[in-house]
């Protein structure tokens, strides 16, 4: 598959081979579906966690006789409808991490991505250079390539002048080629990919 290569001012360079096993796949909803799911369940940290009627401090006389107060009959005043009573099923630490196979992650990212090139949503340049790290640069390539919507930055290796320059973009997001998962890939309108961002995804994931 050939797709044209741009510089950062949006003109056309050249143009970048792409392997069909990663950038050509099928698009797969329903794995994509998956494998975002488990994502986002991996992301939960499951550690909350109040107290029930039993576990509060407390409580353990009767507040008033059963009958002839004419108030409602109570046993503790440590039940829920009590101001620091105990919680109704009350949350407590749990595990919500679900287990994907690495195949089907695989296929899902590359599922993915093809979509965004299928679907002219994703860009190859060159190289992501800027002079000095300033917001105005970064936010300045977005202009030249009419990018308003949620942007997904793929760049190779650690560029800390482009991550910090991006860092106040809202609707931005910047991460290296080795981290690059199938959450932004989906949750970003739009993609630029570096070159070399390229070649390491197509080694990472060539079948």
């Amino acid at each position: 598959m050939q797709v044209k290569v741009y510089n950062t001012l949006a003109q056309e360079v050249g143009n970048m081979t792409l392997h069909d096993d990663v950038f050509g796949c099928e698009y797969n909803e329903a794995l994509i579906h998956q494998a975002i799911v488990a994502y986002q369940a991996n992301q939960r940290q499951g550690t909350k966690s109040t107290l029930t009627r039993s576990e509060v401090r407390g409580g353990g006389i009767k507040p008033w006789r059963q009958k002839g107060t004419g108030r409602a009959r109570q046993g503790s005043i440590r039940a829920p409808q009590w101001i620091k009573g105990g919680v109704v099923f009350a949350p407590k630490p749990r595990d919500f991490s679900k287990k994907i196979n690495k195949k089907m992650k695989a296929q899902a990212f590359r599922s993915a991505i093809s979509y965004k090139v299928a679907n002219n949503e994703m860009v190859v340049v060159d190289k992501f250079a800027i002079e000095q790290p300033k917001t105005k640069l970064v936010a300045q390539i977005l202009k030249n390539f009419n990018y308003t919507q949620r942007t997904l930055l793929i760049v190779a290796g650690e560029q800390a002048d482009v991550v910090r320059a991006g860092a106040n973009i809202e609707k931005l997001t910047i991460v290296d080629a080795s981290l690059a998962n199938i959450y932004q890939i989906v949750s970003n309108v739009n993609v630029i990919i570096t070159e070399e961002a390229v070649k390491q995804i197509e080694e990472a994931y060539t079948l």
